[in-house]
């Protein structure tokens, strides 16, 4: 399953959410207004169907409006879940040595993806083997691990947990697993209310010492409520049991495609089934969350249990695993004395600066998709950020300027006057600071500004949001101040507008978007395709001979389109291609992709500024693609 496949599988397992929460809701409603018949038969009266109505109209706004309460609740995004499950932000100054391997690996892991950094939590009073993934959209992602975690897994172990997570973050469960978290609270709400009224009438009964009849009554109301309300959990925990079971399986093995190995994650599945908390949750209520934990969050049985059986798990991995194999693990120790510092640049690390990388062979079956070569390539880069760099991505305050810095002009035919309009708005020691990141930023190479942008991500959404406005507008100036806008640079203003969009309004990313017309998506293609034709071809005629073996994808249509010589509005044409090609279908996204390919591969070189902006141009259209390598291809 690719990833455009496991986006569409979300999308229709949300689809058929709506339809169980509809008929759950139906027969809870349906529920309560037969026994509140039953309460005037028992009393030797008719039901007044005017009653019966409003009833029935009371219950359905009631469950409806805890949906809706709860799902605004979680609007803010993932952090949010994170924070409500006892999470705590591992801070950007952490020195904690456990929490940096912590936060190194999720930093690796989101390079290799080519996603934003999530925001990073630990559940500081939960044993357990846990961990979790939340969010509506990557920009907004939060990762929350618990501290048995931390401490009875190896690097490698942890590294394997994290990939189950990221898996979850690049196939569209996030979404899903939150809109599961609203409807399954809008269905418990009755029986919620019903176990309210029995423990308060029991407990007036016990009072008056003697249970009257308005008791007795009450208690059967409150009875009643409560098995109406184990109907919505009924559906609610099969339909969780079947999405998230299949969805599991699938994040498990995109752990051992992205690590390339398996032992990572088995060994983490193997000492929960030997641990004595096993991955058992006590801060949160597992009922509410167990369809988003990457193990069982407390003992269900095993038809409801919305993670498979470890076991099973396992097995899927190491077909030669016993159960018996649980008992080696039982004895495994905290770790201590753990070293996974960013120290400096990493020998052996491959500049690619000025050189050549290989594009892969299908674009779109690398989307969301990282395999071991990224990630090792992710951790050398990552361990090769020089630490002055390193320390303001983590910082609100410093990576608020070093994203600037990433605007900045790189040709310099522009960078004096942008560095003059920063002395204008933000002071001279700011504006000087900025620079010298710049300028330590070009000698580090083209293959890093991506990278420190997703890092910097989690810093930035920090600041207040009238800062970040200010941020995106002095961005905009900085890039417009020439009157000629770098194509790659616009690229990396739209992934920051994007992404911090994300960031501060989650819940504004789930309107339904209408598909493009056809003729919009072909206008669209044709000024994109035609943009990396001019920009990665030298002479004329490899750029029309780029231009048209690229958009022969497309069909017989593309036969009399002709390369245009680029306009003065081309960045704002380009911008708006940007946003109908987010509204292609799958199959149309996937041509597309393959036309870029086609296009930039024609001369038969791609350069890292060319394999830069290609990326540049998947992530603002929110297709994360693994960074693109030199050397030959990686084996599969």
């Amino acid at each position: 399953m690719n990833f455009f496949e496991a986006q569409d599988s979300a999308r229709r397992a949300t689809r058929w959410l709506v339809i169980v929460y509809v008929i759950a809701t139906t027969l809870i409603v349906a529920g309560v207004t037969v026994l509140v018949a039953g309460a005037f038969a028992q009393q030797g009266r008719s039901p007044d169907p005017a009653v019966l109505l409003i009833v029935a109209f009371a219950a359905t706004a009631l469950i409806v409006g805890a949906t809706l309460f709860k799902t605004a609740r979680l609007s803010s995004g993932g952090g949010r879940v994170a924070t409500d499950m006892g999470g705590t932000l591992v801070s950007e100054n952490e020195q904690d040595p456990l929490r940096r391997r912590l936060r190194n690996v999720v930093e690796e892991m989101a390079i290799a993806s080519g996603v934003p950094v999530p925001e990073i939590y630990v559940m500081e009073h939960e044993e357990g083997i846990n961990a979790f993934a939340a969010g509506f959209t990557p920009g907004d992602a939060a990762i929350a691990v618990t501290r048995g975690t931390l401490e009875l897994l190896n690097r490698d172990e942890l590294q394997g947990v994290i990939a189950h997570e990221f898996s979850h973050i690049l196939n569209g469960d996030m979404r899903l697993n939150i809109r599961m978290m609203g409807v399954l609270y809008g269905i418990m709400v009755i029986g919620l209310i019903g176990r309210f009224i029995l423990r308060g009438s029991y407990h007036g009964s016990l009072i008056s010492r003697g249970r009257n009849k308005n008791s007795g009554g009450a208690l059967a109301i409150g009875l009643g409520l409560t098995v109406l309300g184990w109907i919505g959990v009924f559906f609610a925990r099969i339909v969780k049991a079947a999405v998230s079971r299949q969805r599991e399986f699938l994040a498990d093995a995109s752990a051992v495609q992205f690590t390339r190995q398996s032992d990572g994650i088995a060994n983490a599945l193997k000492k929960i089934g030997g641990f004595e908390a096993r991955s058992f949750i006590k801060a949160a209520d597992p009922e509410e969350v167990s369809h988003m934990l990457f193990a069982v969050g407390a003992n269900f049985s095993s038809l409801f249990a919305t993670p498979p059986p470890l076991t099973e798990r396992i097995r899927a991995i190491d077909p030669q695993f016993d159960e018996s194999q649980y008992q080696t693990v039982r004895s495994a120790g905290r770790q201590t004395n753990v070293d996974d510092s960013v120290a400096g640049p990493v020998a052996g690390f491959a500049r690619m600066q000025g050189g050549e990388v290989n594009l892969p062979q299908s674009l779109a079956a690398s989307i969301g998709r990282p395999g071991i070569e990224h990630i090792e390539f992710a951790q050398k880069l990552h361990r090769s950020i020089p630490a002055d760099i390193a320390t303001a991505a983590h910082e609100p305050a410093r990576a608020y300027l070093m994203t600037l810095a990433l605007i900045i002009d790189v040709s310099r035919n522009a960078a004096d006057r942008q560095i003059d309009l920063l002395k204008l708005k933000l002071g001279d020691e700011r504006a000087q600071l900025i620079r010298a990141y710049h300028q330590e930023i070009l000698q580090m190479g083209e293959e890093f500004r991506l990278p420190l942008l997703e890092i910097s991500f989690p810093a930035l959404k920090r600041m207040p949001p009238k800062k970040l406005e200010f941020l995106l507008d002095l961005a905009r100036e900085l890039i417009e101040l020439d009157g000629k806008i770098d194509f790659y640079e616009f690229c990396i203003y739209r992934i920051l507008t994007r992404n911090l969009a994300q960031a501060l309004a989650p819940s504004a990313r789930r309107q339904k978007r209408r598909p493009a017309s056809r003729s919009a998506v072909r206008t669209a293609a044709i000024e994109v395709i035609g943009l990396l034709a001019d920009r990665g071809h030298e002479s004329p005629d490899e750029k029309r001979q780029a231009f048209k073996a690229g958009l022969s994808v497309f069909g017989d249509w593309s036969e009399s389109t002709q390369l245009a010589s680029p306009s003065a509005d081309a960045v704002a044409k380009f911008d708006q291609s940007l946003d109908v090609l987010q509204r292609m279908n799958s199959a149309a996204t996937q041509s597309f992709l393959e036309a870029v390919n086609i296009t930039a591969s024609h001369d038969g070189k791609v350069s890292v500024q060319e394999a830069e902006m290609i990326r540049a141009i998947c992530a603002s259209l929110d297709y994360p693609l693994p960074p693109m390598l030199s050397g030959p291809p990686a084996t599969k």
